[in-house]
């Protein structure tokens, strides 16, 4: 993963702590897998998925998690 992607991830994984929520990225190592290289948000006290495919359970990009995140709705 490219240094500013990784830099970006962590400030969105802190973002999250903050508001409560668990940042976690799919652990598929195959590229050609649906959910490879992807995210989810998960509630940290009641374990329910946030943000993220319901079937697969990831499935957003660091976009979509940081417009949740910063609550922008554009």
């Amino acid at each position: 993963m490219p240094r500013d992607n990784q830099v970006r991830e962590n400030r969105l994984r802190r973002m999250a702590d903050r508001q409560g929520l668990r940042l976690e990225k799919s652990r598929r190592r195959d590229p050609q897998a649906l959910t490879f290289g992807t995210y989810r948000l998960v509630d940290l006290y009641t374990n329910n998925l946030v943000l993220g495919d319901r079937e697969r359970g990831f499935g957003c990009d660091l976009d979509e998690l940081e417009k949740y995140l910063t609550g922008d709705k554009s």
